[in-house]
């Protein structure tokens, strides 16, 4: 071993569960392996890594915080590996644990729902003190899942009498109007990840009960026009493809003890060319206002497959204007 090289050993119980903190086939392992670019080798219930010191530490400490996660009885899985990762890169591992001692709400089948990573950590605290707030940033950073995981929450705990969600009808490459069916019928497929929310947490049984009774409505944003949405949990999703004008509609329908959450990719707007982005624009205009908090999410606070982020992190950087 060379003098820049280190080796440590770190030796497991009967506590950590050396299957779940290694992973199916040493899937965990090969992660942390692979990003702290170390040699991790597991015998028994020895696990050794061996790299620059900086490095091994870095592993350590990752695989000692994975072990209390697990000692607290709070199962892991492959993105709670990739987070500890994530923060533990931005010297931020020691918030990690902190993240898990917050249980939002549990799915239909018992399994809790909790924040994935810092950037959730932020938006679901801006929630949960104002009035209205903006979750701004790429596909794939759960600002849909955990806004509809919030509204279902308040529902439960009687903090809100219906949960309304919306979007606007605009969408990159397809004429609605081509469409069979009235606008909803037009809007839902669209609305899928917001279904997929709701059907994780009540079933797909409970959550159309609520539909028909009015406690839940998801509609086109052209629907907002003239309400007051009082006692209500509101959801805006896709709102970088609002104009300004259905922005201001959408945020003056605000009611007496309800809150608004406006959701958008300010990177995928499908709104005609020379047309202001409702949400951009509402960005620059509304930060000075206390009751309205902005969260923004970076492409590393993305919660699917790792290789997301690198790829949502590539297109940030390219010139696509030099694509032919």
């Amino acid at each position: 071993m060379t003098e820049d090289q280190s080796s440590l050993e770190i030796k497991l119980t009967e506590a950590d569960d050396a299957h779940m903190l290694l992973g199916a086939h040493d899937k965990h392992i090969n992660v942390i392996e692979d990003t702290t670019q170390t040699v991790i080798r597991t015998r028994g219930e020895i696990i050794q890594i061996k790299g620059t010191q900086e490095r091994v530490e870095q592993a350590a400490a990752v695989i000692d915080t994975l072990r209390e996660l697990i000692k607290r009885g709070i199962q892991i899985h492959t993105p709670d590996v990739v987070t500890a990762l994530k923060m533990s890169a931005k010297g931020t591992l020691g918030a990690f644990i902190d993240m898990y001692e917050e249980e939002l709400i549990k799915d239909r089948n018992g399994k809790p729902i909790r924040v994935k990573n810092a950037g959730q950590k932020k938006y679901v605290d801006a929630i949960s003190s104002h009035d209205v707030t903006f979750g701004i940033g790429p596909a794939g950073t759960g600002k849909t899942f955990l806004a509809v995981v919030l509204a279902i929450a308040a529902l439960k705990k009687g903090q809100v009498k219906r949960i309304i969600l919306t979007r606007p009808a605009v969408e990159a490459g397809e004429n609605l109007g081509f469409l069979p069916g009235d606008l909803k019928e037009k809007v839902d497929p669209y609305l899928r990840p917001v279904y997929d929310a709701l059907y994780q947490i009540f079933g797909t049984e409970h959550t159309n009960r609520l539909m028909e009774r009015g406690v839940i409505e998801i509609a086109p944003l052209a629907y907002m026009r003239g309400r007051t949405l009082d006692d209500a949990f509101v959801i805006l999703d896709e709102a970088q493809n609002t104009t300004i004008a259905q922005m201001k509609m959408f945020l003056t329908r605000l009611g007496y003890n309800s809150k608004m959450i406006v959701n958008g990719d300010t990177s995928q707007i499908d709104l005609p060319r020379g047309v202001v982005s409702g949400l951009i624009h509402a960005e620059r205009t509304l930060g000075k206002i206390k009751a309205i908090a902005f969260a923004s999410f970076e492409a590393s606070d993305v919660v699917r497959h790792p290789v997301v982020a690198e790829i949502i992190q590539a297109y940030d950087h390219a010139d696509l204007r030099d694509v032919r």
